[in-house]
């Protein structure tokens, strides 16, 4: 088990299969500086070398999740902004490849690099006062964080232009309509839903959920016969595992499975 450092920027902690990033400079609405960037890609270094974890919460401290980019920082220039990018970025290779489920749990503000690294996880539960900006057009900026590859992928080309280049806020429905989250919930319930959520998967059957995300991942870049043969090769891994064997003897026998990663 890992403990979280109260002072740091970033908060890891590592208890029950689940790693939990949180973002931890809540005074600022967890604006990602360099410090903070280069604990992320810490923190997802780590998750990735640790094999009990078997499922990923991305959230924030205090009433936002992230308010993009630390705007105080940025303003020292170009040289200062690659040194929180690179870092952000590496982690984000990272977290993305994870073979284990990463969900993001998000309140309040979710702006600039924050809607980008939310976008990047795999699925996302919103409280319902959550507000989403790219916001990055309002700095004379462009997206960084992954958020111009994922936001068109999400909700279509026509729509992430609209989103990216006129940057108006998107309340939590609308966030659910286009699916740039998959659930909204009453803020207060937010903390109960998340951990009903991430246990849910991190009880899960781990191997079959980290090649769907494969799969899924890659498929756009793929035509369909080397789509195919990709799911063959998945699948026929899927069924070595105890979890494959434990699925289909619990369905043969009308119980619930009881998976343990393996």
């Amino acid at each position: 088990m890992t403990q979280p450092d109260s002072t740091s920027p970033l908060q890891l902690s590592i208890a029950q299969a689940v790693a939990c990033i949180r973002f931890n400079r809540p005074d600022a609405l967890n604006a990602v500086n360099i410090d903070m960037a280069r604990a992320f890609l810490d923190a997802v270094t780590t998750i990735a070398a640790t094999p009990e974890v078997r499922a990923v919460l991305l959230c924030g401290q205090g009433r936002a999740f992230m308010a993009g980019g630390d705007v105080a920082e940025l303003s020292q220039g170009a040289a200062t902004a690659a040194r929180i990018i690179e870092p952000l970025h590496a982690g984000l290779l990272i977290m993305t490849a994870l073979p284990v489920p990463v969900v993001a749990s998000v309140r309040g503000a979710v702006a600039g690099a924050g809607l980008s690294m939310m976008l990047a996880a795999d699925l996302a539960i919103a409280a319902d006062d959550s507000t989403f900006n790219m916001a990055y057009a309002k700095l004379g900026a462009s997206p960084d964080a992954s958020g111009s590859w994922h936001l068109p992928r999400v909700v279509g080309l026509r729509k992430a232009m609209e989103i990216a280049l006129l940057s108006e806020s998107l309340d939590a429905t609308e966030a659910l309509r286009l699916s740039v989250v998959n659930r909204v919930v009453p803020a207060a319930d937010l903390d109960a839903e998340t951990d009903q959520l991430i246990r849910r998967l991190a009880d899960g059957p781990t191997a079959s959920f980290g090649r769907i995300k494969s799969l899924l991942r890659a498929a756009e870049t793929r035509d369909l016969a080397t789509q195919l043969d990709a799911e063959r090769a998945a699948f026929e891994a899927c069924a070595a595992t105890e979890d494959f064997h434990e699925g289909v003897t619990a369905f043969l026998q009308k119980r619930r499975p009881s998976y343990h990663g393996r």
